[in-house]
């Protein structure tokens, strides 16, 4: 939880026992306790009040596949890439061939015509 290990714990424990005193520890330690409690309680009643909402559905959710620590934003972007790409086959296989002077060939030779050069490449540039 949190990335707290039981030698962490026991590190701010006897550090709050230097901090707060002996008088002040039982009060604060209870009101940890209590806090605790209480944010427990909160996230069962979240639990609960989706289950009320989802009825059978939330029993069929698979919530592992839901956590953000799954996200991994390469596999997405290739996962994309090869939909894309397979959109793209089936497309050309219905629809007519590709433009080969597509708008980007139509504007650089437009361009080299007129004599423009290319923009300096900066290696250094990020």
């Amino acid at each position: 939880m949190f990335g707290l290990t039981f030698e962490k714990i026991l590190l701010i424990g006897i550090v709050a026992v230097f901090l707060l005193g002996p008088e002040r520890l039982p009060h604060y330690a209870a009101q940890l306790a209590r806090l605790v409690k209480q944010l427990r309680n909160l996230a069962n009643g979240a639990k609960d009040r989706m289950r009320d909402e989802m009825g059978p559905e939330f029993d069929d959710v698979d919530w592992k596949k839901l956590d953000p620590r799954q996200y991994d934003p390469r596999r997405i972007i290739r996962e994309a890439l090869t939909d894309e790409d397979q959109l793209k086959a089936q497309s050309a296989t219905v629809s007519r061939a590709p433009n080969p002077d597509g708008a980007y060939l139509q504007q650089k030779r437009a361009r080299e015509a007129a004599g423009a050069q290319p923009a300096p490449f900066d290696s250094e540039a990020t």
